[in-house]
């Protein structure tokens, strides 16, 4: 006898021998792939709802106490506070002193616990984002493990320069929606001023110190996709080997074409519009770049927040300097979505999606 079974559209002739019983069976089976099916589609939605990743739930930053202004400059340098607010958006800068890119990631670092509740051991990871370090060895991460407590937690410097902590954050998301972690630190710190030619007006007007940190808590949330991308080729339009050398034209073409490249890349690549996003929060580095980026993307330049003026470019302090400053200001409310992007040496740029 041959049985004719359809299934999924297609058409196969069985031979079997006629018992109720093996009938019986077929159908369970066939009946059963069906099932299996839908509950692996169901299961595959649920895991994209239920994913866990990672929500920053305290902020923090530590700010040189000494002021430099542009008057203070122009005693150093030929230039002058029109000239340098004209071109850059800097009024002033701070300059460490007794501070270290150390004693600033720990200050900060501590302020984004203390605002959680969250306590030192239970911390998993920390990673600390900067161009800058007190020294080669041990690395930073570890010395504000030590300073804090943290005896528990993994740690590990990442070098990016300005989008450094843009690169760090991506890396706490992978760690934390891999299972491997559930909690991590993010500090971005620099003390520029170390490596600033104090006699090149064209770089020496624009950097400052200072570090910002974020917590990332496991929790339910959707997974947004970043976007990183690096140009080694043209990596000599910034570097730094005693001092930062910078080709100020080159560097902000950059910044001017490709950051509203990948801030249009990463909302298509999470299925978002412009009118999705409450906040952009780029890396400080220049007005000028900000509000050109701005008109590029045609949103208003009251969605790009700007703390420059106060602190200069404090490279990848500069995002979670000003995520900090946004959070205690009562600016982010819960639910809110941000683009965070950086940009700077290597050449690098990356975008991210920060659900608040």
């Amino acid at each position: 006898m041959i049985l004719c079974v359809k299934n999924n559209n297609r058409i196969a002739f069985l031979p079997f021998k006629k018992s109720t019983c093996q009938i019986f069976f077929i159908m369970i089976l066939f009946d059963g792939q069906n099932i299996l099916k839908q509950n692996n589609m169901k299961t595959k939605v649920n895991k994209e709802a239920d994913m866990m990743i990672g929500k920053i739930c305290g902020t923090g930053s530590s700010i040189p106490v000494k002021i430099m202004d542009n008057d203070d400059l122009s005693n150093m340098v030929d230039t002058n506070d029109a000239w340098i607010r004209e071109r850059t958006g800097v009024e002033k800068r701070h300059i460490a002193e007794s501070e270290s890119t150390v004693s600033m990631a720990v200050e900060a670092g501590r302020q984004a616990l203390a605002q959680t509740g969250i306590r030192p051991e239970e911390l998993d990871m920390i990673v600390v984002s900067t161009m800058s370090p007190d020294a080669v060895l041990p690395c930073t991460a570890c010395e504000v493990q030590k300073a804090i407590g943290a005896e528990g937690a993994v740690c590990f410097d990442l070098q990016a320069a300005c989008t450094g902590f843009i690169f760090a954050y991506n890396t706490a998301q992978a760690y934390i929606q891999s299972n491997m972690c559930r909690t991590v630190l993010l500090i971005g710190s620099e003390r520029l001023s170390r490596l600033v030619d104090w006699t090149d007006r064209g770089t020496c007007i624009l950097f400052g110190d200072g570090a910002g940190a974020a917590v990332l808590q496991a929790a339910e949330g959707r997974a947004y996709l970043p976007v990183s991308h690096s140009d080694g080729k043209k990596g000599e339009a910034l570097t730094c080997d005693r001092y930062i050398h910078m080709d100020g034209r080159a560097v902000f073409q950059f910044a001017v074409t490709r950051v509203p490249e990948v801030i249009r890349e990463v909302l298509t690549k999470n299925e978002l519009l412009m009118d999705d996003v409450d906040y952009f929060v780029l890396h400080q580095a220049n007005r000028r770049i900000v509000e050109a980026v701005a008109k590029r993307l045609r949103q208003p330049i009251e969605k790009f927040p700007m703390n420059l003026q106060e602190y200069g470019n404090t490279s990848s302090a500069s995002i979670p300097i000003l995520l900090d400053e946004m959070n205690r200001s009562g600016k982010l409310k819960k639910g809110q979505k941000l683009v965070v992007a950086g940009f700077g040496a290597g050449l690098s740029w990356g975008a991210s999606i920060v659900e608040w």
